[in-house]
């Protein structure tokens, strides 16, 4: 009978799966251009004001980053500012405007630390993930420098010359096989 337990003990029920499922992180738009022309120094997760449209648009797997960026405005608030979410397809009337401005939901010590690092010389603030967590919309943010040409050039080399030397490596394991 013990045995039978401890063979179990590692299964999911139903349930607990669907849990899970519903709990993982599922990504419906990355800025891949913001970490190839930025670095990023430090990263902050802030809920998004969402209308209902704009929610069924973005679980259908429809946005952009590419070209948004964050604003903290005079009141302390932070705003998605160039973000796309193109019009729900099934809405009606209610449908949203595809780049409004859409708030964010940071706590106010973020909120200042965000102020405050993008108020310094060569800083800005980039969305770099808009995701669901748990059903909450989320968005990544980061606080980033910009890269020189040069930066650029190097990173895209170190990147070139990382998936080269992991060629190799699985080359040689595939012919000690």
């Amino acid at each position: 009978m013990a045995k039978a337990w401890k063979k179990d003990a590692g299964k999911l029920t139903p349930a607990q799966k669907a849990k899970q499922a519903a709990d993982a992180k599922k990504v419906v738009a990355r800025n891949k251009k913001a970490r190839h022309d930025y670095f990023i120094d430090d990263t902050f997760e802030a809920g998004l004001v969402l209308a209902g449209t704009e929610v069924k648009a973005l679980r259908a797997g429809r946005a952009s980053l590419a070209e948004a960026w964050v604003e903290i405005d005079r009141h302390g608030e932070g705003w998605l500012v160039g973000a796309n979410i193109p019009v729900y397809s099934a809405g009606g009337w209610t449908n949203h405007a595809p780049t409004q401005k859409r708030k964010l939901l940071l706590h106010k010590h973020e909120l200042e630390e965000l102020a405050q690092r993008s108020r310094e010389k060569g800083y800005t603030i980039v969305p770099l993930e808009l995701y669901f967590i748990r059903g909450r919309a989320k968005v990544e943010i980061g606080i980033a420098r910009g890269k020189q040409e040069w930066d650029k050039r190097e990173t895209l080399k170190r990147k070139q010359d990382m998936r080269e030397a992991e060629r190799a490596m699985s080359e040689a394991r595939r012919r000690q096989r």
